[in-house]
């Protein structure tokens, strides 16, 4: 591999899971996760600007007033101006980071009143079930399935270790979704990194998040509370509207029947 290769595997690799020495965010698969980024960029901007500024300072202060350059430094008790400077500057900086990051968790905190379909995400040890509740037509009849991690030693060709699992939850793009997270014992969590969205389940209550995946895809994610083994995976596949009726019919309506 050639140097500007690593290099670019290195700085950011485009993904949809986790890569080795990876830095950085995976690719956005949802507008509150492309906010996330941009607001991200943006206050690495100011990060960048206030490390100069105050680095320009440092080496300034450390060449001009050296011991042999400078043996007796003027001596400087007030400084009215710099001091009113270095007093509103920092105070103005929080106010241009804070007024767009307010502006996203308001629109991650923004549930969507009609949603085109609602997915039940259950926790347990080990494994997750979910329940695709629009398709509900009684307690008997309902459109569920279980979702395990498939093995370490156990994993076809192309597939990620510890992350990919049996049955996906399959869901179509450009489509707003309602996610209700529940666990069925302990604390669990449902975080899928490309969506942007990390709810917790907590026992006892229904959280509920909303997305809507922009492009198609296959994405990753893992429980991130400490609450068992074997059940961490969690795969989002995202399939064009056309191909969703088939995808469902043909694997999760077989798996209902069984049950």
């Amino acid at each position: 591999m050639s140097f500007t290769g690593i290099f670019h595997f290195v700085t950011n690799s485009p993904c949809d899971a986790a890569e080795p020495w990876q830095l950085g965010s995976q690719d956005a698969a949802t507008p509150m996760m492309q906010g996330i980024i941009d607001l991200h960029h943006d206050i690495f901007f100011f990060l960048i600007l206030i490390l100069v500024f105050v680095s320009r300072i440092l080496v300034r202060a450390l060449w001009h007033f050296h011991y042999k350059k400078n043996p007796i430094p003027q001596r400087i008790v007030h400084g009215t101006t710099i001091e009113i400077l270095r007093t509103i500057f920092p105070s103005i900086i929080p106010m241009f980071i804070a007024i767009p990051s307010f502006a996203l968790l308001y629109s991650m905190d923004e549930v969507v009143v009609d949603p085109a379909m609602t997915i039940k995400a259950i926790g347990h040890q080990w494994y997750r079930s979910y329940e695709y509740s629009d398709y509900n037509s009684s307690d008997e009849q309902s459109l569920t399935f279980d979702s395990y991690t498939i093995p370490e030693d156990d994993p076809e060709l192309g597939q990620s270790r510890l992350l990919e699992v049996d049955n996906r939850v399959v869901v179509p793009a450009k489509t707003h979704l309602r996610i209700i997270v529940t666990p069925a014992d302990v604390p669990h969590s449902w975080a899928v990194p490309s969506s942007g969205v990390k709810c917790d389940a907590v026992p006892g209550r229904l959280n509920q998040i909303s997305i809507s995946v922009q492009r198609e895809g296959v994405y990753y994610g893992q429980c991130s509370e400490i609450c068992g083994t074997n059940h961490a995976s969690i795969v989002v596949e995202a399939v064009s509207r056309k191909d969703y009726g088939s995808r469902v019919s043909n694997q999760l309506i077989p798996q209902t029947g069984e049950a």
